[in-house]
């Protein structure tokens, strides 16, 4: 039960910041980088249905394959997670505007009639546009994580009426450190001095220095992320700035769909294959924490963090850290066991086979039950397939799936602690009425119910498989668990026949087990 005395600090922190977090956007003009992303939809959902009187959204979209910008925005708005928004108030899906460029050019190849509209209007930018590839080549990364970030800075220090820059990070920058604050960290070579060598040298080259720039992180990604933070320090001058560090983003766990995603990164595609039957086992050490965070959480804090520091004009850089491994940890074991249950009890259509398996923090164990339980079933599927004149797909599933768990094991084997002290503070500053439709407070998860949603999520909105198909499924996973049972209980005895043929104590002991087996059974009422 909440205290009148916190309901009096709550209303006052509020009084002195300003408006509610909704009306802060009345009348605003938003322009968000990564809009088409998976991140940057949910950002663009939830401004337009939280933040009714929101004036304008533009987004920064590429041609892609053919389709220009205003084509790629429609389909974007096609997504289901638009559904309730088209039915409900389809008028605010006009509010949405395409701004043609590409962060990897010089000024974002904007055009100069539309970057003098957002120079003119623009109030908040959100940029969360990046390459989450984990493997990406170092140059690219450089080119869109950091020169897209400082290309985009140039265009909002002309922005007359900005009030909130929020730019979109990662925990994991600073994973090189086990406990991370929420504060910018120097990386070992600056980042400046990392730009002008990967533009000086050619990519081969490039290529071959990436391990010794890298240093201890595991790839690209994180690198080059802890050098835009740094840049951003360093170059921000009077910018309102604020950075969000998400640590691993998963499906939604409010609506307006709960379990909604729309691709494959991280866990997912893993747990999508689990489900499928084609996955069974992974590097990973059970007794680590898994740091998963819903998405909406990350774009209800930084909704807030672009009106906490719009409306209090900080002159502070403030760093949040959106991570769950203090305040609600979950380890990987219970995460995976969760997974296994979810997967079994809503399962896909088109099972291979049962879905189980094992997870280890053993390489070596790994590395056998992955010759033993992935390529070697792959090998003889494939052959089949290709001897009836079909097409061998299986090996080539495995080598992506591989390379995907091997881009996840350096965050399975490890944890971190992640300070959210920031973030916990700025709950503090919010309404209860703010609270509840702007929630990031990850204490309020409830991590059995969410992965349920997870996995359902994937269901629906990966594989796209209708609720109707479920008893059919369920079904087939029924045959497949008396198959795979029936499978274990025959290995178990051929391995025990075969020890017994050759190890006299082992066959006496065989004979003994089966003559009391008989007795037991003739001394039953039936018999």
């Amino acid at each position: 039960m909440v205290s009148e005395g916190a309901h009096i600090m709550s209303d006052l922190n509020t009084s002195m910041t300003g408006d509610s977090v909704s009306e802060f956007y009345n009348g605003k003009t938003v322009f968000i980088t990564g809009g088409t992303g998976f991140m940057g939809k949910v950002l663009l959902e939830k401004l337009l249905r939280a933040c009714p009187k929101v004036s304008k959204i533009y987004l920064l979209i590429r041609p892609k394959k053919g389709q220009e910008a205003r084509e790629r925005l429609q389909q974007l708005l096609c997504s289901p997670l638009f559904d309730p928004l088209r039915r409900d108030r389809p008028a605010d899906l006009r509010k949405v505007e395409a701004i043609e460029g590409d962060i990897t050019q010089p000024q974002l190849a904007i055009g100069a009639t539309d970057r003098q509209l957002l120079q003119r209007t623009v109030n908040v930018v959100f940029h969360s546009a990046a390459t989450v590839k984990f493997d990406e080549k170092l140059k690219l990364s450089v080119t869109i994580n950091m020169l897209g970030t400082q290309r985009l800075v140039e265009l909002c220090k002309r922005m007359d009426r900005l009030e909130a820059l929020v730019h979109v990070s990662t925990a994991y920058c600073n994973c090189d450190r086990y406990e991370v604050k929420e504060t910018v960290y120097a990386p070992s070579i600056g980042p400046d001095q990392v730009t002008q060598l990967v533009e000086a040298l050619d990519e081969d080259l490039v290529d071959s220095l990436t391990p010794r720039l890298v240093g201890d992180r595991p790839n690209t990604y994180t690198f080059t992320k802890a050098l835009a933070e740094c840049w951003l320090k360093e170059n921000r001058e009077e910018l309102p700035l604020v950075i969000v560090r998400p640590s691993i983003v998963l499906s939604t766990i409010y609506g307006p769909l709960e379990g909604w995603l729309d691709n494959w990164n991280g866990p997912t595609g893993i747990i999508a294959a689990v489900g499928k039957g084609l996955f069974r086992t992974m590097l990973c050490d059970p007794n680590k924490t898994a740091d998963l965070v819903p998405v909406d959480m990350v774009i209800n804090l930084m909704i807030v963090s672009a009106w906490r520091i719009g409306t209090t004009k900080s002159k502070d850089l403030p760093i949040y850290n959106c991570c769950t491994g203090v305040t609600k940890p979950i380890k990987w074991k219970d995460f995976i066991a969760l997974c296994f249950k979810y997967t079994r009890k809503h399962p896909f259509s088109e099972v291979s086979w049962y879905p189980d398996g094992t997870v280890t923090s053993s390489r070596l164990v790994n590395t056998v039950n992955r010759y033993l339980l992935h390529w070697l079933p792959a090998y003889m599927i494939d052959a089949i397939v290709w001897i009836s004149g079909g097409k061998p797909m299986m090996l080539r599933i495995q080598d992506k799936l591989t390379k995907a768990a091997g881009c996840l094991e350096y965050f399975t084997t490890q944890e971190w602690k992640f300070d959210d002290e920031n973030v916990r503070n700025l709950v503090g500053t919010l309404t209860e009425k703010d609270k509840k439709e702007f929630c990031f407070d990850v204490a309020k998860i409830d991590w059995e119910n969410y992965i349920q949603n997870y996995v359902i999520g994937i269901r629906r909105y990966i594989f796209k498989e209708d609720a109707a198909t479920l008893p059919k499924s369920r079904r087939n996973i029924s045959r497949l668990y008396w198959a795979y049972t029936a499978l274990k209980v025959i290995s178990v005895l051929c391995m025990w026949r075969f020890l017994t043929l050759r190890y006299a104590p082992l066959r006496q002991l065989w004979s003994n087990a089966l003559r009391i087996l008989i007795h037991l059974v003739r001394m039953l009422p039936f018999v």
